[in-house]
């Protein structure tokens, strides 16, 4: 693991001694691997989950559909008001409790597939308890680094690794997750992201790190409304992350549907095994590393605006490139591939400058509820888009749903290239 850079002089003193600056590399490095770990099991899920309810609990491809819905589905009940709550508690202590429920809800699956009491509600259900957990896990995890990280640069050099960390997961996952499925079969992938979470909860337990008591605040009645509404007005009315999450929105509302239809699509129509299925969902992914590792580059030479506007574009032209070239008969796995890497490639590079933009831009008594509108946006969107794809896929086919979903993401970019994401304000360095 990559040391971090040194962290920069604090206004009140000289320098910062060289033991804080070890603790903070070193929790840093425990969030890091912590979290790497888990996102390595969830692409376990990727396969596992489509695969045990069509194969094993006789569940149709459009009920399969549902299980990516039962996951974000929480996010739209949820996600504003997580950002209030998690805004006056510790953000640790939050991600500690919800990694403790994930290892609850996926080893109950793992048992009740084990010992085959496991239904298609059941299975539901559990989903549904998994992103109860998440919707916190994300507005708490993505707002408590910027404590660590005070500097711009080091800030997004931080999640420009753990980005990284997700784009290996998302390559390497499914890859080793097909073999293990072929050896082991579904559940021991479901046991195996159970494991992953409860590593997580193990290293955020080892983090010395001690945030900034939350600012007490009367709790009077109305709070979380009120909090929630200073959230929304926030992101509303600011020039450029509205843009940036307007275009999040749309795009992740129509990849969606792709990605909740590709597993089944490539087993179903290509013929594909599980093993060579994982190839090709892990081989699409190689795309994001390169986009990670690109965007300190572009936002250098290009400045954040005009970086995230060209990753934008990168990426849905991939998208749109995933059916045409995959409906080319025995070429349409390739196809799959070339088009999806270009994509990751595109999305690789968005993804760290706009979480970057978002921290740098938003007051830290506001982060959580930032990020929770963020996240009630985009998860949201998930969770409605693998509707529409479930939807799609009863009325008109796998294919149909994938070639709705691909053409739709064109419509994220007139959202993003407005005045707003142009002005100078969107800028920062990086590092």
């Amino acid at each position: 693991m990559t040391s971090l850079p040194p962290l920069p002089s604090s206004p009140s003193s000289p320098s910062l001694p060289e033991t804080a600056g070890r603790t903070v590399r070193r929790d840093f490095g425990l969030l890091w691997a912590g979290q790497s770990l888990s996102l390595f099991g969830d692409q376990f899920m990727t396969l596992a989950l489509p695969l045990l309810a069509v194969t094993v609990l006789g569940a149709t491809p459009a009920q399969a559909a549902l299980l990516p819905f039962a996951l974000f589905l929480p996010f739209l009940p949820l996600g504003l008001p997580a950002g209030a709550i998690v805004d006056r508690l510790p953000r640790r202590i939050v991600m500690l409790v919800c990694d403790g429920v994930q290892v609850i809800a996926f080893g109950a699956i793992w048992v009740s597939a084990a010992t085959g009491v496991l239904s298609f509600p059941l299975l539901f259900a559990l989903v549904l308890v998994s992103g109860c957990a998440v919707v916190f896990f994300q507005v708490a995890y993505t707002s408590y680094l910027p404590g660590l990280f005070r500097d711009p640069g080091e800030l997004h050099t931080g999640n420009t690794r753990l980005a990284l960390s997700e784009s290996t997961a998302k390559a390497v996952g499914p890859m080793a997750a097909g073999p293990v499925i072929g050896l082991v079969g579904v559940t021991g992938a479901i046991l195996a992201n159970t494991l992953s979470f409860a590593a997580s909860l193990v290293t955020l337990i080892a983090i010395r790190h001690h945030e900034p008591p939350p600012a007490v605040t009367a709790r009077e009645r109305g709070w979380v409304r009120r909090d929630v509404a200073a959230g929304l007005r926030f992101v509303l009315r600011h020039p450029v992350l509205e843009p940036v999450f307007s275009c999040g929105t749309l795009y992740v509302l129509f990849l969606s549907m792709v990605e909740t239809s590709l597993v089944l699509y490539c087993r179903n129509v290509l013929g594909l095994s599980p093993q060579w299925i994982g190839v090709v969902v892990g081989a699409a992914a190689a795309g994001y590393p390169i986009g990670n590792l690109a965007s300190a580059f572009l936002i250098r030479r290009l400045g954040s605006s005009r970086a995230l506007m060209l990753a934008a574009t990168v990426s849905v032209l991939g998208i749109v490139a995933m059916p045409v070239l995959g409906a080319h008969g025995s070429l349409g796995a390739a196809g799959l591939v070339i088009g999806s890497i270009v994509h990751c490639v595109g999305e690789g590079a968005f993804n760290p400058t706009s979480v970057t933009l978002r921290q740098t831009q938003t007051p830290s008594e506001l982060l959580g509820r930032v990020a929770s509108v963020q996240r009630f946006l985009l998860w949201g969107a998930v969770a409605i888009g693998s509707l529409l794809a479930s939807a799609a896929t009863a009325l008109g086919g796998l294919e149909s749903a994938v070639w709705i979903g691909a053409l739709g993401t064109v419509l994220c970019l007139p959202a993003l290239f407005r005045r707003g994401i142009r002005t100078p304000n969107a800028a920062f360095q990086a590092g």
